[in-house]
């Protein structure tokens, strides 16, 4: 198995960036949703509503990409603005139809789930035969499920469902240790970037697959991973 893509998410629920090469650290690649969109009630931007979580219909209509000290984030029109720019916070209220602010990871992280977020495709396939692939053609578009890596291998079926309890070895330095499926909720047929919106993906998921689709990891032992790199279960 080789790392096939990865991805990063400087502002959680935005659009994020493909990268060739990333630091992963204890709380996951560096800089992935580490600033998040706040409401005046202290809740977060999401697809979905949760104790911690809102749901902000227009948040995939912008991108937020790394920068220092802070991502820029690009406006539906192209705008671009640093995530800490008050005034910039203002245009994303407009955008969203409520105030928020964009800041930084305080005590609590803003992962759903865990540090490091993973798929197969052998389970893109998977799940394209149960319910067809994209529009304009090929697999479910794996950036529906927002992992940071995208794991290349021959099998067939949904083999990170076995990984759970095992560990991942990434290239010569990275040891992820593999928790727990992934519970999937409506964002993943929501249009984002060039993925237009479907109905069928979480129906699928929940008749066929209890609802998950991918793990999450803890890092075992932090270093830096890139794509092309071998990736082995041991």
């Amino acid at each position: 198995m080789r790392v096939s893509e990865i991805r990063r998410y400087p502002v959680k629920s935005l659009l994020g960036e493909t990268v060739t090469a990333a630091t992963v650290g204890d709380r996951g690649l560096e800089g992935d949703r580490l600033w998040a969109v706040r409401d005046a009630d202290g809740k977060f931007g999401s697809g979905k509503n949760t104790r911690r979580f809102r749901r902000m219909p227009g948040l995939f209509r912008m991108r937020a990409v790394t920068g220092d000290p802070a991502p820029i984030v690009e406006l539906p029109d192209g705008t671009r603005f640093a995530a800490e720019d008050p005034a910039g916070c203002r245009a994303v209220s407009e955008v969203l139809g409520r105030a928020v602010e964009i800041v930084p990871e305080a005590a609590v992280r803003h992962h759903d789930e865990g540090p490091v977020s993973l798929l197969t495709t052998a389970a893109l396939r998977s799940l394209t035969r149960l319910c067809g692939g994209e529009p304009a053609g090929g697999d479910v578009d794996p950036l529906r499920f927002r992992a940071n890596l995208l794991i290349d291998g021959a099998d067939d079926g949904f083999p990170e469902d076995e990984w759970p309890g095992r560990r991942l070895r990434i290239g010569p330095d990275v040891v992820l240790r593999i928790e727990r499926p992934i519970t999937r909720c409506v964002m993943i047929d929501m249009a984002q970037d060039t993925a237009v919106e479907r109905n069928d993906l979480l129906k699928a998921l929940a008749a066929e697959h209890g609802m998950t689709f991918g793990v999450v990891a803890a890092v075992a032992r932090p270093g830096r991973v890139a794509v092309g790199d071998r990736a082995e279960i041991v």
